[in-house]
This record gives C-alpha cells, structure tokens and sequence, in this order.
C-alpha cells in the first residue's frame, strides 16, 4: 500500500531534520568537553581522596588520572555519536550497542563512583561513624545489661542469707531440732550464712563500679556523636573518633567483666558441697537427732542452691555484646558501603557520564527518521539544482558518443588566375 503522504511533505521534513542536525552538530562537541571536563575535575576530587600525602607526586598521579578519564569519556562518545547513528543494518547497530554498554559500564567503573565520592564522601564517611556509634551503643547497652542481671542476683543471695539466719536462729531457740543452744546445726547454718554475706558483700561493691562504666561509656558515646556532626574535614575527626572507639571498646570489655554471674554461679555450686560438720554431740541420741536435722539442711540448702546456679545460669546465657570494632574507611569505600543512602549523589555521578549516551539514541532515532523520509520521496524530486545540470551535461556527452556527426568530403575550391600572369604570358 503506498505511502500517502506527499512525497514534498517528506522531502520538507527530511531536510528539516538534515538542517536541525547539521546545527546541533556544531555545539554537540563543546557540549561533550565540557561533560568530560566536568567529570574529571570531581574524578580528580574522589582520586585525591585515595591517594596517601599531599605532594607534588600525588597531585600529578590525580591530574593524570583525571585527564585520562576526560579524554577516554570524549573520544568514547565522540565515536559514538558519530557511528552508530551511521549504521544502518539491525545486527551491526546491536553489535555497536553492545559495545557502548561495555563502553558505559567502564566509564562508571573508571569515573562514576570517584564522582560519587566527591559529590557525597564526606556525608558516607559520616554515615559510618554514625552506624559505628550506633553499634558501639548497642554493645554498650548489651553489656550494661548483663552486668544489672548480674548485680539483681543479690536479692537472690540476701534472701537465702535470711533464711539460713532464721533457721539459725530457731535452732538456737530449740525450735529446729529440739535442742536449743548453738550446737552443729546452728553452726553449719551459721557458717553457710557467712559465706552469703560475703558474696553479697561482693556484690554491692561491684553495683558502683557497674554505674560508673556505664556512665562513663555514655559520655563517651556522647562525644562520638558529637564529632559525627561537627564541622570541619571529615578526616581529622576520624582521627579523633578512632581514639574514642578505642576508649569505650575498652570500657565495654570492662563492663564484661564486672558481671558477678560467674561468680554466683560457682558459689551456688559450693554452697551444699563444701559443708564443714563441726563435731556433733556425744550422746547417741543427740548426735542422730542432729545428723537428721544436717541432713534435712543440706537438702534445702542444696534445693536454694540449685535455684541460684539457675537464676545465675539465665544471666550468663544472655546474649554477649558484639565485637564492634571501628575500622577508618575513605571517602570512595564508604560511599559503595552506604551506596543506598546516597541515591541522588549516585545518579547525579552516573549521568554527568553518560548522558552522552541520551544523545547517541537521540541522534540516531533523527537519522532513520530522515532517510526513512527520503526512502518514500521519488529520486526526481530529490534532485538539486547542480545535479540536475551535472545528469543534463552527462547524457548530452552519452548522446554525442552514440550519434556522432556525419563527415562530408567537399571538391577543392578552383584556383582563380592571375590577370597579370596571363598576360605577361
């Protein structure tokens, strides 16, 4: 079915577009330097981020990585923009679009995340610090926990003391085993109760230890939050924010160890196992009666202790403080770490480097769009002023070889004579 348009429509339209590419042509060069200038001085920026030093070696090894980078983004695009448009088959146009992927992924490879680490370094670098703080907080708080746990076993241990010294007490009176005085039974109690009293003893001295630790760590987290958001370089307050990580990883390993849970847990163990029986009364009777009423007291003592090496055992089981350690991380490294939180600095980096490639597509697309015009136009219409003579020139010679001029032999013209001659003759 023919095309309807007329063909003078496509004509117009496809000069139409051959005069706008003909124009854009002359800016599209200067456009694409000074992308690829663009992109090497925020390539340089994130280049001299990596680089150790400030010397004049550094600043040429960034220079020069910079210029590489402007020029490999120039020539790139310029081979681009001027060749595929070019191509008019679909496999050869898919072959050139395969390499102008690889070319793009390289430019980002080489470019886009040093653009990114100039464009947001010091807001990752910060956003590290940030999250470091926030383990540190957690560990800080892990470990505080387990150390209260710990220290809650003294209502524990106090209230199996009590009970030791009530029974001591009624076996004094004769209300236990049914001999009053401070005989056996009432000094085992007594000796049990003792050993109590000590461990809570040990207890209560660790409860300001506890408090002060964990005082201490929130005043140094308070600090590290306070050089996460300070201005300045980001650099030197690294450096400040390292040796307050190192004080509160420290004060944490600290905080650990103040934990009296072990320390619970194996006098529980010890409670009804070491027993010291003083002698008991010579009298048979006595002495039965007061084997009977030990006998009857381990056994309790036995069932409290086993409740104490449980309560003890639950704090211990509690899940220990990660190790958080901080690491010093460059503005390049955490701007790939914390690549999520910085999505328009990513994008902003990616398209100063391949907008180029926007281009491409556009000029393309007007390419087949102008010969797709000049396909439906009829070549007679197509024809130009200077062609026209150049083809009417042609055929008049294609003409002249095929008909040549016919060749006519004529006599000689008669040789008049001379008057003079005549007559002298």
């Amino acid at each position: 079915m023919p095309d309807p348009t007329p063909s003078g429509y496509e004509l117009r339209q496809a000069r139409e577009i051959a005069h706008h590419l003909g124009w854009l042509d002359t800016i599209t060069g200067t456009a694409l330097g000074v992308l690829a200038c663009a992109s090497g001085i925020y390539t340089y920026l994130g280049v001299s981020s990596l680089l150790d030093g400030t010397g004049a070696l550094s600043f040429l090894a960034a220079a020069a990585y910079s210029i590489a980078v402007s020029v490999g983004i120039f020539v790139f695009w310029s081979y681009m923009l001027r060749l595929f448009p070019a191509i008019r088959t679909a496999g050869r146009r898919a072959q050139l679009f395969v390499a102008m992927c690889l070319g793009s992924a390289a430019i980002v490879a080489m470019s886009s995340w040093l653009n990114a680490a100039a464009l947001a370094g010091s807001a990752a670098v910060e956003q590290h610090l940030a999250r470091t703080v926030q383990d540190y907080q957690t560990a800080l708080e892990q470990a505080n926990l387990i150390a209260v746990s710990g220290q809650s076993l003294e209502r524990d241990v106090a209230r199996m003391r009590t009970t030791l010294e009530d029974l001591s007490e009624q076996e004094a009176a004769g209300d236990l085993s049914g001999l009053a005085g401070r005989g056996a039974v009432f000094r085992i109690l007594r000796q049990k109760s003792a050993e109590l009293q000590g461990l809570e003893a040990q207890i209560a001295a660790q409860s300001p230890r506890v408090a002060a630790a964990f005082d201490e760590g929130n005043a140094i987290l308070s600090r590290m939050r306070a050089l996460t958001v300070e201005q300045g370089a980001v650099e030197a307050r690294s450096i400040l924010f390292s040796e307050e990580a190192v004080r509160l990883a420290g004060l944490i390993a600290k905080l650990r160890q103040l934990s009296v849970a072990p320390l619970v847990e194996r006098a529980a163990q010890d409670l009804a196992a070491v027993v010291v029986v003083p002698d008991l009364d010579a009298r048979a009777d006595v002495a039965t009666g007061q084997q009977a009423t030990i006998d009857a007291v381990l056994a309790a003592m036995a069932q409290r202790a086993e409740t104490l090496s449980l309560a003890a055992q639950a704090v211990m089981a509690l899940p220990a403080p990660a190790e958080t350690t901080y690491t010093p991380i460059s503005t390049a490294d955490a701007v790939i770490r914390y690549a999520g939180d910085f999505v328009p600095s990513w994008a902003g980096a990616i398209a100063i480097d391949l907008l180029p490639g926007v281009l491409v597509l556009i000029i393309a697309v007007a390419h087949a769009a102008m010969r797709a015009s000049e396909a439906r136009v009829p070549i007679e219409d197509t024809l130009t002023l200077s062609e026209l003579r150049a083809a009417v020139t042609a055929l008049r010679e294609v003409e002249r070889a095929s008909h040549p001029a016919p060749q006519t032999s004529e006599p000689p013209a008669p040789v008049p004579l001379n008057p003079d001659k005549r007559s002298g003759a």
